[in-house]
């Protein structure tokens, strides 16, 4: 197929750096292998806390000031303005020799004793309470006269109260709640939680080969199609008695989401989703019966997400704000309490990322968004509640991460910055006004050094309906007569995009640039630059139109960025990983060398739920589980593939690499490969170093042909 390259051929070539602008100093062993880079860049000020609706602190040169918002003026911040902004002590809990502890006014106090680890503590809104569980089963303890009492009486193994299975916790709340599976109502009345039965899903056993007899782990995985745990949500007094049940049934093949507690504590609102995760209903809960009465209802034609987001509920209490992208972009929308659509918030071809604040006097909501002029830019707008007036507040061509707004809305301060432009720091208004930089990250030797080129670049894609985003570091001194190896880092998945127009800046990025290497990340059409309408091109389809789209950008750069088309080489984890073994198979008339990590090879041996989402089951879209597995294409391999993976990953089994090793030798296919004992889902310290080393040693042997130099080891 004709490449793309005369598209944006006017826009690229004259960007591309064939010589070096003369007189500037090289980089130092130093800067390149232990990125210190003082001098050239430095740290940013930091807002720490605003004073009131117009003052704030900020921290510079090791120094705090207060600066006026108004005016911009600042002055050096005495006692009296830290004293006045110091936030009252909050009562917190936490674990100390596996007994719960709680912090009262700085005072330290030991709750319970008991050999039984406990987990996750966490304190009632009104400080008079601590929940945790232990032994599967849910207990509270009163802070002020340290009884405890036991609210489930039933767990066990596989009976789990108040404490995820694994599934619900990588895939639906998330890996940052370790596990916890309850939440208080916001009056500190009642606690909702999950009461998750795991007998019918299957077990997979890991082992590992440490001491005399190795070690075994034994985990519920529920792979594609199997049986998934049984969830009923359950409401309980923290002082005891009986469990209110939801009204669902837990022999139902579904799911449920994080739910939200009204803002008064008078009902629960579950989120209910399928099994085939193309139908999310929210019901209200009554919390003296159980029952339920629908609240929202949403279905798409592919799938729909469990967002821990959703709802964002006003602080008067008389409505919330609804996030989806059933129309095929995120947006948001205006409710009642009682479920009914008032009216659109924001609509249009872009993707609404946050609710950052809602001004409730003025009926304003301000949020952060994928540029509507450019997807690999953040930025910050306001609109009505109402749905009018939408505006732009954040400014240039950047990339905008909001890091702090005044208490009334009035102010905002923004970290922006773009491939070619180190971070720099503004406080802005809520009309668009920048009153005053705060700071910049390009110190005063930037301009003197001879930093490596990186561009932000979009191809057109093969069927010319997407302008496909792609970060390019060039070598340094490019010689256009010459060809140079790429390396491609990547992630891939659905609506998991890594390739922003924002400043980076490494020693290894540098050092590989002074060494002749085209460094390239990218975005495919369903990466989400391109919204829930872009992303559903994967739906029953992983791997085609992500490796259609990479090949499209990697065919540009061997026409028009001095690419060497025998070493363009793939790496990534996870499902990077996967991406990079599929590219050296499906892809292997494109992508010559791949380094692979934590890979999936074939998507019947993941999780239910994440691949499911995506993929259906086996039994409803073979062609697609056929189509999408590394293992099809194994016979293709003609490369240099290096496969790694951590022996006791619970996340991507070892499984995986397993079955494509033996299929490659089956087949008497040449790779590499590398295991690592006690490895998870990703590994440190010393290990770590090692897989460092071994990709760095690949991309010498393979890409630059020539031996490491000194330094680049660790």
């Amino acid at each position: 197929m004709q490449l793309t390259s005369r598209i944006v051929a006017a826009l690229v070539l004259p960007c591309i750096c064939y010589s070096v602008t003369a007189q500037k100093k090289a980089l130092t062993d130093n800067q390149y292998f232990k990125s210190d880079f003082k001098g050239i860049v430095q740290s940013l000020s930091a807002a720490t806390r605003w004073i009131d609706n117009t003052h704030f602190l900020l921290l510079k040169d090791s120094k705090t000031f207060v600066v006026d918002a108004k005016t911009g003026a600042e002055r050096e911040a005495g006692d009296a303005d830290k004293t006045v902004t110091k936030e009252p002590a909050k009562t917190t809990a936490f674990i100390k020799n596996a007994n719960v502890f709680a912090k009262v006014n700085d005072v330290e106090i030991q709750l319970t004793n008991d050999p039984a680890p406990e987990v996750n503590p966490t304190v009632s809104p009104d400080g008079n309470y601590v929940a945790y569980t232990k032994k599967n089963d849910l207990y509270t303890v009163n802070i002020a006269t340290k009884k405890e009492t036991r609210l489930t009486n039933d767990g066990t193994d596989v009976i789990l109260n108040g404490y995820a299975s694994w599934v619900y916790m990588e895939e639906i709340l998330g890996r940052a709640t370790a596990y916890k599976a309850y939440w208080w109502s916001p009056d500190s009345k009642h606690i909702a939680y999950f009461r998750s039965d795991e007998n019918k899903v299957p077990e997979f056993i890991i082992t590992d080969g440490p001491g005399l007899h190795g070690v075994v782990e034994k985990t519920r995985y529920p792979k594609v199609g199997d049986p998934n745990p049984e969830v009923k949500v359950g409401i309980v007094s923290p002082d005891g008695g009986a469990t209110v049940w939801s009204d669902f049934n837990e022999k139902d093949d579904q799911y449920f989401g994080m739910p939200y507690w009204k803002p008064d504590g008078s009902a629960l609102l579950v989120q209910w989703m399928n099994r085939l995760q193309n139908n999310l209903v929210i019901y209200e809960v009554n919390l003296t019966t159980g029952a339920k009465k629908e609240f929202y209802n949403e279905t798409q034609k592919t799938w729909i997400e469990l967002e821990n987001k959703r709802l964002t509920f006003l602080k008067n209490g008389k409505g919330l704000i609804l996030q989806s992208d059933a129309t095929g972009w995120s947006h948001l929308y205006n409710y009642d309490m009682n479920g009914k659509l008032l009216n659109a918030i924001t609509s249009g071809k872009f993707t609404v990322t946050d609710v950052n604040y809602i001004d409730e006097k003025n009926n304003l909501v301000y949020f952060c968004a994928r540029s509507r002029e450019n997807t690999a830019h953040k930025d910050f707008y306001k609109v009505g509640l109402n749905g009018k007036g939408l505006t732009r507040l954040s400014f240039g061509d950047f990339s905008h991460v909001i890091t702090s707004i005044s208490p009334d809305g009035s102010y905002f301060i923004t970290n922006y910055s773009n491939v070619s432009t180190p971070a720099r720091l503004a406080l802005v208004s809520n009309k668009g006004k920048i009153i005053k930089e705060l700071g910049n990250a390009k110190a005063a030797e930037f301009d003197s050094y001879e930093l490596a080129k990186t561009e932000f670049l979009r191809v057109k894609s093969d069927d010319g309906l997407y302008d496909l985003p792609m970060k390019v570091t060039w070598p340094v001194n490019m010689d256009k007569n010459k060809k140079y190896p790429v390396l491609i880092s990547i992630y891939g998945g659905p609506d998991a995009g890594n390739c922003n127009d924002t400043w980076t800046l490494s020693g290894n990025q540098q050092f590989y640039a002074k060494e002749g290497l085209i460094q390239v990340v990218m975005d495919h059409r369903a990466s989400g630059h391109f919204g829930k309408e872009g992303v559903n091109y994967m739906y029953h389809n992983l791997g085609y139109w992500e490796m259609k789209d990479y090949s499209t950008m990697v065919k540009w750069l061997i026409a028009n960025g001095n690419a060497d088309p025998t070493k363009i080489c793939i790496t990534g984890f996870s499902y990077g990983g996967y991406m990079s073994c599929y590219a050296l198979t499906y892809g292997a008339d494109v992508f010559t060398h791949g380094m692979a990590g934590g890979s999936v090879v074939d998507w019947t041996l993941y999780d239910s739920h994440y691949t499911e989402r995506f993929m259906g089951t086996p039994a409803n879209n073979p062609e697609g589980y056929k189509t999408s597995s590394v293992l099809t294409y194994a016979d293709k391999l003609k490369g240099k593939l290096q496969l790694v993976h951590g022996i006791v990953d619970d996340n991507v089994h070892l499984q995986n690499s397993i079955q494509l090793s033996s299929k490659l030798q089956d087949l008497k296919k040449d790779f590499e490969e590398m295991f690592y004992s006690g490895g998870r889902h990703g590994w440190g310290g010393n290990k770590g170093a090692h897989f460092a080393n071994l990709k760095t040693k690949f991309i010498y042997k393979y890409l630059l042909e020539k031996d490491v130099p000194a330094g680049m080891l660790r």
